[in-house]
């Protein structure tokens, strides 16, 4: 268990920092430590519990009505997921999230981002999206990252509305998961065991964010994720 504490501790640096982040640096790591039906309950809860510290700093910079459509969303269709989480086979789930991390990690790394209107529908769509992604890799911002990163609002707004978005939608999809009786009395013990160390990063992370130049450090975090699940597929 110490090599997955250091993997959460940096996913919550990367978490402080950019405001997402955090499940894509963990899950990949964690479901070849841990297993899938472990590592996704786990992600979950420290990017939904473990971050509220994070949500309240930065809740009065949110644009409640671009976040609040797409996380009605996502709490729709997080049980289609979480009904693949728990049939599917977990070496497929593994190489599914590996799969997932570097393809947005690759479009982030060349700059491609959403060029339409911040649109109701399309919101509600790519929350739903979103929703079906979570449940079964415990990474569902990927599409929500590129919408909103695409948008008019400044970098803190921004940062603020993907932190609202990540943490709200991890709280929803742990509780259906919780529900449908997938998350193992293991799992709430391997999530606190990784809490303090994931939390310590978000603090530190959270306090570099000032200071860092936000470009060169998305480039290392996506070149880094990339690396893991690379990892992970040949594993």
């Amino acid at each position: 268990m110490i090599l997955p504490a250091l993997v959460a501790a940096l996913a919550g640096v990367v978490r402080g920092i950019t405001g997402f982040g955090g499940a894509m640096v963990m899950a990949p790591p964690l479901a070849l430590l841990l297993g899938p039906k472990l590592a996704v309950p786990v992600v979950l809860f420290l990017e939904s519990l473990a971050a509220a510290p994070q949500v309240i700093e930065t809740r009065r910079l949110v644009r409640w009505k671009v976040v609040g459509p797409m996380l009605a969303a996502t709490c729709v269709t997080i049980p289609i997921g979480g009904y693949f989480l728990a049939t599917a086979d977990p070496q497929t789930i593994r190489r599914a999230t590996a799969a997932v991390v570097i393809a947005f990690s690759l479009l982030l790394l060349r700059g491609w981002r959403y060029t339409g209107s911040q649109r109701l529908l399309t919101g509600i769509g790519l929350g739903g999206l979103a929703g079906g992604m979570l449940g079964a890799t415990s990474i569902g911002g990927p599409p929500v990252i590129l919408y909103l990163l695409a948008g008019p609002d400044r970098i803190e707004t921004t940062r603020a509305n993907l932190t609202l978005f990540v943490a709200g939608s991890c709280v929803a999809g742990l509780a259906l998961l919780l529900a449908q009786g997938v998350v193992e009395a293991s799992a709430i013990g391997a999530a606190l065991w990784l809490a303090p160390g994931y939390y310590a990063g978000l603090v530190f992370g959270t306090r570099l964010f000032s200071r860092f130049n936000d470009v060169r450090f998305r480039r290392f975090t996506l070149l880094l994720m990339i690396a893991v699940s690379i990892g992970i597929l040949l594993a």
